[in-house]
């Protein structure tokens, strides 16, 4: 098994310290993971912004550029982070890295006037291998492997609509009531005594009787039956989104053995 180290720059150690967490919890060993600073490198503020400090670093060619925006870094606090990686886990840990506030370093350069502006072009990853993946590309010339990540969001949609109505309706009852009622009643019965002929009164009388009958008389009494509570409920589920994801690989093909290997994207 063959091995990478990838070098990235930040302007503090907090965000170094940010990445290295984040490096371990990929299951990058911490051994092979390394912060230094200001006092962690040989020599002054002017060796610092000279390419050998960094080449030694680095294990390759640094541009004049390059060691110029790693001195002033360091010097007004940054660090750098060195991780040691098998090939195979290379393009995982780049990814890592590059979600961190590493410097891009040739957009630092074009700022300070130590690299012409239309070197935009070409800009430098902003965390990549110490050492060149293959030979077989020329000195300073570039060739970038793009990656996609997926990301997932969120967003609220209406699912529907749920509505609650009161309304009124009727159904017929009945009750049962006992009514009473007085009518007159008039017997009439034979007299045969002779003691009431006495007591005869030849004078016109009328006699009136109320006759009452009792009716249902009907009312209403209103209460209230049942309460109907009208509310919300959240409840939480995870959900699993499957895509695709678009990964770049080069391939090299020696002329000289005809074999061919895969740089970038090594499985």
């Amino acid at each position: 098994m063959s091995y990478e180290k990838v070098v990235t720059l930040f302007d503090t150690a907090e965000h170094a310290e940010a990445a290295r967490r984040n490096l371990e919890k990929a299951g990058f060993s911490a051994n092979d993971i390394s912060i230094v600073g200001k006092l962690g490198l040989p020599g002054d503020a002017s060796t610092l912004r000279r390419p050998g400090v960094w080449q030694k670093l680095f294990g390759r060619d640094i541009e004049e550029h390059e060691a110029r925006v790693y001195g002033k870094t360091v010097e007004a606090g940054g660090v750098v982070l060195t991780l040691r990686t098998p090939d195979s886990q290379l393009s995982k840990a780049m990814g890592i890295l590059n979600q961190h506030n590493v410097v891009d370093v040739r957009s630092r350069a074009i700022e300070a006037g130590w690299l012409p502006k239309d070197a935009v072009a070409e800009p430098t990853p902003m965390a990549a291998p110490a050492k060149p993946l293959t030979t077989d590309i020329a000195k300073g010339e570039v060739l970038r492997l793009a990656e996609e990540q997926l990301e997932v969001g969120k967003r609220l949609v209406t699912e529907g609509t749920t509505r609650i109505r009161r309304f009124v309706v009727e159904k017929p009852v009945e009750a049962q009531v006992t009514l009473h009622e007085e009518h007159v009643e008039i017997v009439r019965r034979a007299v045969a005594d002779p003691a009431y002929a006495k007591d005869v009164d030849w004078t016109d009388r009328t006699i009136e009787v109320v006759e009452t009958i009792e009716q249902p008389v009907v009312s209403k009494s209103t209460h209230i039956a049942e309460e109907v509570l009208i509310g919300k409920k959240g409840s939480d589920r995870v959900e699993t989104v499957k895509d695709t994801v678009r990964r770049q690989q080069v391939e090299v093909d020696r002329e000289h053995d005809r074999d061919r290997d895969l740089v970038g994207g090594r499985k």
